[in-house]
């Protein structure tokens, strides 16, 4: 099993940055993605960025904004957040995707989330 912690949320103005910060338990070379996902309040949880081997994708509300990226050396999934909007208003949180004999073929492990709040 892997353990999540996420920080760096917090109050912003629209237009500022954040960067948020997800470390694991364990190395990230053990576990097979690693995202960010948000949840406003009366929504649905929706992804927001993920990285996979290097490789990135990202949300259509985020594209150009934000970017995902890893630091294997320090277990570290980080998510920064530019050119804030109201919208992205929402709890983040961190996931990891992790190879296992399920029917999806992996088991999903969620970080506590953060809360990110940009005022407008």
């Amino acid at each position: 099993q892997v353990h999540l912690v996420e920080s760096g949320g917090g109050l912003v103005q629209a237009g500022g940055s954040l960067r948020l910060s997800c470390v694991a338990s364990r190395s990230l070379f053990s576990i097979n993605a690693m995202g960010w996902y948000r949840q406003a309040p009366g929504k649905q949880r929706e992804l927001v960025a993920a990285i996979t081997s290097g490789t990135t994708n990202y949300g259509d509300s985020v594209k150009g904004r934000f970017t995902i990226s890893s630091d294997n050396a320090k277990n570290t999934v980080y998510l920064q957040m530019n050119s804030l909007k109201s919208e992205d208003t929402a709890v983040y949180y961190c996931n990891a995707k992790i190879a296992a004999f399920s029917a999806q073929g992996y088991v999903e492990v969620w970080g506590q989330g953060t809360l990110v709040t940009v005022s407008s």
